[in-house]
Order: C-alpha cells, then sequence, then structure tokens
C-alpha cells in the first residue's frame, strides 16, 4: 500500500471506525495493555500512518523505534514475501536455515569492535538483555547484575528488576529476581556539572561498596536511556564503566536495543565514544518490524553456555531473519546513518529556537533520530509531566504520531522512521511545538 507522504485529517482523531474499534478493543483486551493514540491502523508507509478513517498521521514514534527503515521498506516487504512462499518456521534447533546463520554473521561484522564474535537470536528486547545476563553469568561464575537509575530493560521478571522505573512497569508484579542492584548514571541536565568521568567515579564507587568487584557478573546499560528519558551520559562515562569491566572481570553489556542500527546517528550508540562492548543486545530496529531480537559478544563469553543453554521456539524466526537482512541492506545502501544526522539537525534546530522563547523547556537531548525535549515548570528544573501529557495530546488531535518517557513522565521523545521527508518532520515539529502555546 502506497501513502501519500502528507498529513491528512478526514475526521477528528478518533474518527467513528476508530472509536467503534476502539470499543472493541475494550470488550476483548486485557485492560493492562494500554494504547498511545484511540485510533486504528491499517496501513503505514514512509513517515506516514493511515488510520481506519483515512487520517495520515506523521509518525514521530516508529512503533518505539522499530520501523527505522520504515513500515513498509521495500526491500523487507520483497525479502519477507519470498520467504513465505518458501517456509514460515522450522525451529532453528531443529532443522536450521541460512538466514538465521546470515544474520549473526552480519551483526558479527556490524557491532562494535573487530574481535571474534559469536551471536544468539531471540524474539524481543527482554529476552536478548535476559539471555545476555545468563551468557555473563555462565561466563563468569558470578551472580550479581549492576544496572542504572532511569533504566528500562523490559517486561520479563528479571528485566523488570533491572528496570528503574515503577508505574506501570512494575507496580503489583514482584517479587522481582535476585542479585541486582542500581548504582546512579551520568544524568547532565540533573547531576549539578559533573563530567563523564566525574559520574562515572561516583556510580563505581556504589558499585564497589554496595556489591564489590569480585561479585559482579554484569555491568547492563543503555548507552542513551530510552523508557527514562532519552538520558544521554556526559562523555568519558561509558569508556570509564567499560575500563572497570575490564579490570575487575565483569561483562560490560550494551543494551542497544531502541538505540541502535542508525538510529542515533551511528551504526550503534557505544560508536560515538568508541566504547567496545563484551556483549551488545540488540532488537527493534533490526527487522523492520519484524520480531527479532540478538546477542552479539566476545566468542569465549558467548560460547560459555552449553549446548542447548541458549534458544527459544522462535527465535531467529525465518521471516524475521529475511526482513532483518533487508533492513541491514537498505540501511547501508540508502545511507540511513548520514540521514539519521540529518535528521538530528532539523530536530534540534526547531526545538532550539523554541527553547530560546519558552523556559519551560528545560533540556534538548539525544542524537540522531532519538531526540528528547525535556519539560519543566517555567524556569525551574521541577518536572512537568502534566504539560507534556497535554503537549503530547494536541499533537495527535492535529495528526502528530509523539511519544512522552522519562521517569518524572515529563519527556517528549523524538522517534521519526529514517525514511520521512524533511517537509514532513518540519511540519510535525511545527505541530508539536505549537502545542506548547
Amino acid at each position: 500500500m502506497t501513502i501519500e507522504q502528507r498529513r491528512i485529517l478526514r475526521t477528528a482523531i478518533p474518527g467513528p471506525v476508530s472509536a467503534e474499534l476502539m470499543a472493541r478493543k475494550q470488550g476483548a483486551v486485557a485492560a493492562g495493555v494500554g494504547t498511545t493514540l484511540p485510533v486504528f491502523a491499517v496501513g503505514a508507509d514512509g513517515g506516514v500512518v493511515l488510520d481506519a478513517d483515512g487520517n495520515q498521521l506523521i509518525d514521530l514514534g516508529s512503533g518505539i523505534a522499530v520501523t527505522t527503515v520504515g513500515a513498509r521498506a521495500p526491500r523487507v516487504v520483497d525479502a519477507v514475501r519470498a520467504q513465505l512462499d518458501a517456509f514460515t518456521h522450522t525451529c532453528f534447533m531443529i532443522t536450521p536455515y541460512e538466514g538465521y546463520v546470515a544474520v549473526a554473521e552480519a551483526l558479527n561484522r556490524l557491532t562494535p569492535g573487530d574481535h571474534e564474535k559469536r551471536t544468539a537470536l531471540f524474539n524481543s528486547g527482554a529476552e536478548a538483555v535476559e539471555n545476555a545476563v545468563k551468557i555473563a553469568r555462565t561466563y563468569t561464575g558470578r551472580q550479581a547484575v549492576v544496572v542504572f537509575d532511569h533504566a528500562y530493560h523490559g517486561r520479563t521478571n528479571l528485566t523488570l528488576a533491572m528496570t528503574a522505573k515503577n508505574q506501570p512497569y512494575k507496580k503489583g508484579f514482584g517479587p522481582f529476581a535476585a542479585e541486582v542492584y542500581r548504582a546512579p548514571v551520568s544524568y547532565p541536565y540533573r547531576d549539578g556539572g559533573l563530567s563523564g568521568a566525574e559520574a562515572a567515579a561516583r556510580a563505581l564507587d556504589v558499585i564497589e561498596k554496595q556489591v564489590g568487584g569480585s561479585e559482579v557478573a554484569a555491568v547492563v546499560i543503555e548507552p542513551i536511556q530510552g523508557e527514562g528519558g532519552f538520558v544521554e551520559p556526559a562523555p568519558g562515562f561509558l569508556p570509564a564503566l567499560a575500563e572497570w569491566c575490564r579490570a575487575n572481570g565483569a561483562v560490560f553489556v550494551a543494551d542497544e536495543v531502541q538505540s541502535g542500527f542508525a538510529r542515533t546517528g551511528d551504526l550503534f550508540a557505544c560508536d560515538r565514544e568508541g566504547v567496545v562492548p563484551d556483549l551488545v543486545a540488540t532488537a527493534k530496529g533490526i527487522a523492520g518490524g519484524l520480531p527479532l531480537s540478538a546477542v552479539t559478544g566476545r566468542a569465549e563469553i558467548m560460547d560459555a553456555p552449553q549446548v542447548g543453554g541458549l534458544g527459544g521456539t522462535y527465535g531467529g524466526n525465518p521471516l524475521a531473519c529475511a526482513a532483518a537482512l533487508a533492513a541491514i541492506e537498505t540501511i547501508e545502501a540508502d545511507g540511513l546513518v548520514e540521514r539519521a544526522r540529518r535528521i538530528e539537525e532539523l530536530i534540534k534546530s526547531r526545538l532550539q529556537k523554541a527553547q530560546a522563547e519558552d523556559d519551560r523547556i528545560g533540556d534538548i537531548r539525544g542524537r540522531g533520530g532519538m531526540i528528547a525535549v525535556e519539560l519543566v515548570q517555567p524556569g525551574t528544573a521541577v518536572p512537568a509531566p502534566e504539560l507534556a501529557k497535554a503537549v503530547a495530546t494536541a499533537a495527535h488531535q492535529q495528526g502528530v504520531i509523539v511519544l512522552t518517557c522519562g521517569t518524572y513522565g515529563n519527556v517528549l521523545r523524538f522517534l521519526p522512521p529514517l525514511t520521512i521527508s524533511d517537509e514532513l518532520l518540519i511540519e510535525a515539529l511545527d505541530i508539536v511545538v505549537g502545542g506548547l502555546a
């Protein structure tokens, strides 16, 4: 379905068809499964989502950083169709297929570092993170896992223990997995001027005192935090953590689930400072919208678990593998790393202009097509979650999909498909900024 790349509002948001479908959703779907917009999609292409009432919304969410190459990237569609005609599933652990191996080879080539690597494929970001922990624990013979304030790592029991935000993710779901410890992250806007090295020293002091370097199996961190508010640590923070891990025999795990695959203007967010993780967890943008995730890392670490210790019925599904190879080809052939940097220029220039006129815009941060605005009470650093919600709602009513996030709920996040046009992006930004009025 080719969709004209422009915003069209044929009805109020939501329209009558979406309203009817939402009523059906409420009668059939568990209440705990929420939605951001009350509209139902029937198509998506480039930077536009088409709803059931014929409205065309500008997409600044990419299904939470999933449709980086677009919601129907031609190479992805063609590859999945071809694989669908061959077979949909055999289970790689029963009768393997080349697509899985080819994805592993691609990830071994693309992820940071030129050391020998291995890859295992799974279904979701949470699965990737959880398996990274399993691998690190097996390799080190240790149990303790260190994570950070404002972190989000998933919704399984272990990854909920690793996730920082209680509401709505953790409330009522405990007890959680043990041996997970939390350290302070580098949060430049709220750190009182701490450098990356100083913030790292603070975090490592907590780790040394509360856990002990000899007990740590893995330090797990998002190079740019996602749900926690797109918090980008100060330069030097990540390298210091990686160096500490090397010195103490711990595994340094980069959770690149949201920040990977060209999203930040580098192929991986760790690339910007030359940080080479021991293990990298990936998902979201890996496969153009199909469910796939991976753990990639040093061969000696990845090979530590016993044969049969890693896997899953659907892990590395052949359709998802075909999609991933096509998505990676699209990123490389279409220059989407460079495109992400152009998107950063457009978003930041528009938001900085607005910030100069509105002291409720406390901070603008992030890189590439992963940019955030932290909203605060006028002239202060006090979080303003009600304002963030109101601005997002106003944008939704005007046909722009924009998401909120942050531990305090006061952050607007911008995650457009990297295939969005300049014109659509600028129009959407004007609408969001207009909502601040």
